[in-house]
């Protein structure tokens, strides 16, 4: 597939941005190239692998609106018919890019006879198309789209797994890494919670492979995660690549106006000031059927208005969604009988997808019960609203204590030993997080970050200039 035309224009140079699957990967990526794009007049093309070889409903209204240096083209389907059933979805992440090298290798030669490539931006897991970036003599650089603790235990990978010799889970003790706040062993990434499975071998290969890249950019700021920032700083002393703190990259748009408003937002118009919690396990999370009640029915107790993005449960250990919106979730006949009814007027329930950048900028929207996807974080940061933490899979848990107990903007409910959050323990994180004295402590906390990340992307910010040192560095080879 040729990549969309472009217009006639001066630029310094192309960059070819390589996104892995999830709407957290792509929307900062975005982010980042409009800032390329705006500010350093490069262009720019996303190359994206699939499963299924065409963008999703939500791709597509957010690559709808790309200005007109920015392109994209979508791979061809990557096949995955070998692999056995309950296949992690990190290493379903990192097979699209390694198996759609070819393609890839191909786009970026159609690329090549129309423009000056001058960079290769690749996500955490796609380190394997440096290969390609050899090839077409480009630099190498890592979008590292989570933060910087986890880039941290990136760094740290090789020798963690050189000095324990039991699995992580048999530690007695909380993990310590550099630059991070410490953490209980099962709250360690999921995949490295058994050495021996193929997530983990997966992320030990990419993690030796970043020593290759010629810089990392990492989707963070100081105020939010200082001690982990510094360290990275101090790591170059250690062979590995500099690393540049390019963040908060999220979308920051403001509501649309009111006759093109969602209908959540013309809900949220009508409602009291900061009074609404907003319910999201962002593009990828949903829970059991069990849990779906006990969520349900703790907001109910909570007596709290609510926005909920709810999609159909799924049974598994693990629940992955990643499909189009919509569909057969509108019927809602998962949710506890009555509820809709009862709830009706102090709750908004929508299905699969919202606008979720223009529900937390929203002064109705006053705490978010989230999955802790780190681009769901950053935007509610950026909104200066609290939240309540809610883990699911990947990294989440870690971010989800480094909210709560590093820098105290969010509550942690309390998870029973079968893994489920019961319906008192929602209420009362529910009731806890929009009226108690915690708020208001959360609120002015949270009211510190959301100064210090316009500050850090401001003109002269501390991730602005970073990104303008990345722009020097391929506007001058």
């Amino acid at each position: 597939m040729e990549p969309q035309p472009q217009p006639a224009q001066e630029s310094a140079g192309h960059v070819v941005i390589l996104p892995t699957p999830g709407m957290g990967h792509l929307i900062p990526l975005i982010e980042l190239a409009k800032k390329l794009v705006h500010s350093h007049r490069f262009t720019v093309t996303f190359i994206i692998p699939t499963k299924r070889g065409s963008p999703t409903k939500v791709q597509e209204l957010v690559l709808a609106s790309l200005p007109p240096s920015i392109s994209y083209v979508f791979l061809p389907p990557a096949s995955f018919e070998d692999l056995p059933e309950g296949t992690r979805i990190e290493t379903i992440i990192s097979l699209i890019v390694s198996r759609s090298l070819q393609a890839f290798r191909e786009a970026m030669a159609a690329i090549a006879r129309n423009h000056r490539l001058v960079s290769l931006v690749v996500d955490l897991f796609g380190t394997e198309a440096f290969q390609v970036a050899r090839e077409f003599n480009v630099s190498r650089y890592i979008f590292f789209s989570s933060n910087a603790s986890l880039l941290s235990v990136f760094f740290q990978m090789s020798a963690l797994d050189r000095g324990v010799s039991c699995e992580y889970m048999d530690l007695l003790k909380k993990v310590k890494i550099p630059g991070c706040i410490p953490f209980l062993n099962e709250e360690l990434l999921a995949p490295l919670q058994s050495r021996g499975n193929e997530g983990c071998r997966g992320i030990l290969y990419h993690a030796k492979r970043y020593t290759s890249a010629e810089g990392v950019m990492v989707n963070s700021f100081e105020a939010l995660e200082g001690e982990a920032v510094r360290d990275l700083r101090e790591k170059r002393r250690e062979g590995m690549p500099p690393v540049y703190v390019v963040g908060p990259l999220v979308k920051m748009d403001q509501p649309a106006a009111a006759a093109e408003r969602e209908e959540c937002l013309k809900w949220l118009d009508k409602q009291p000031r900061g009074s609404v919690l907003y319910v999201s396990f962002g593009s990828g999370g949903t829970l059991s059927s069990e849990q779906i009640t006990e969520l349900a029915l703790g907001l109910e107790m909570s007596e709290q208005r609510f926005l909920w993005v709810v999609r159909r449960p799924s049974e598994k250990a693990e629940s992955f969604y990643f499909k189009v919106h919509g569909q057969d979730d509108a019927f809602f006949d998962f949710l506890p009988e009555g509820f809709l009814e009862r709830t009706k007027g102090r709750g908004f329930v929508l299905p699969s997808w919202a606008p979720q950048a223009q529900v937390l900028a929203h002064e109705g929207t006053g705490g978010f019960l989230t999955h802790c996807g780190w681009n769901s974080i950053l935007e509610s940061v950026v909104n200066g609203v609290p939240m309540i933490t809610w883990p699911l899979y990947a990294e989440q848990s870690m971010n989800a204590v480094l909210l709560a107990e590093g820098i105290q903007v969010a509550l942690r409910p309390k998870v029973t030993e079968d893994r489920m959050i019961d319906r008192k323990e929602v209420a009362a994180a529910a009731k806890g997080l929009m009226e108690g004295e915690e708020w208001k402590n959360m609120r002015h906390r949270m009211r510190g970050l959301k100064e210090a990340a316009y500050e850090a992307v401001s003109e002269g910010g501390a991730s602005t200039t970073a990104i303008a040192e990345v722009a020097l560095k391929w506007n001058t080879q």
